[in-house]
């Protein structure tokens, strides 16, 4: 009795979260996220929204996607798919058009970011009413688990140069694993021009450049369990261009 009485004061808020999960390629993975993501809401008694926006996966993501919805129910897990792969920044654009909560987070659905953290995120944004709050692995306890030399060394270098030439406030920028109020990411979104990797990037330095206020949970950033890494060489091109791009440009 009194768990429930623990849960309700978080549906009576008003509050919905709504998760977008870009995916391809992804079929090992879904069915362990999406339990686990409703697992943490339930628990905690928040209203949320799953949508699933596939690009196309030749695996049979989409067709394990419609599976989970006949599972939890389309008023839970929503499916928003693509016909081809179109970037992150459109998959999110996307995914927002159908999204009924005030508050969006987005995640890897590799199960690279654990649910168990967001309602630490909730509770971090309830504490700043932050505009956004991100997932770091670099302050705190946060960490990652289970990348080789090479991916840490791409990873803080790029964190460790950014960092100096753009100032922006926050410790993790290259992470995807972030709570939005969904009238700031619509704002920001709008904003951004770049793709891929440095699209998450780019988020933070215009939220500090539009002065919005970003709170940090430490995160385990978990190398993916099922599948290959996206990550290759014209990423990491890409992500200098970019990054040179935004220093010149804001």
């Amino acid at each position: 009795m009194a768990s429930r009485k623990a849960l309700q004061p978080n549906r009576v808020n008003g509050d919905k979260y709504s998760v977008l999960l870009p995916t391809y390629n992804e079929r090992e993975n879904l069915p362990l996220i999406v339990w686990l993501l409703v697992k943490y809401f339930g628990e905690n008694g928040y209203h949320y929204e799953i949508i699933v926006i596939d690009d196309g996966s030749p695996d049979g993501t989409l067709e394990v996607a419609e599976q989970l919805q006949k599972i939890y129910g389309e008023d839970k897990i929503l499916l928003r798919p693509r016909e081809k792969k179109l970037g992150l920044g459109t998959a999110y654009i996307h995914g927002m058009r159908h999204a009924t909560g005030n508050f969006i987070i987005i995640m890897d659905a590799d199960l690279s970011h654990h649910p168990k953290f967001i309602p630490q995120f909730i509770k971090k944004q309830k504490e700043g009413d932050y505009d956004l709050v991100s997932g770091t692995r670099y302050q705190g306890n946060g960490g990652v688990y289970g990348w080789d030399l090479r991916r840490k060394l791409i990873s803080r270098g790029a964190n460790f140069l950014t960092q100096v030439l753009l100032r922006p406030g926050a410790s993790d920028l290259t992470g995807s694993f972030r709570l939005y109020k969904k009238k700031v990411l619509e704002s920001l979104v709008e904003r951004c021009v770049s793709k891929g990797y440095v699209f998450q990037m780019e988020m933070i330095v215009r939220a500090r450049q539009l002065n919005y206020t970003i709170g940090e949970v430490p995160i385990s950033f978990v190398d993916r369990v099922y599948g290959e890494s996206k990550l290759g060489g014209n990423e990491i091109v890409s992500f200098v261009k970019g990054l040179l791009t935004l220093f010149a440009t804001t």
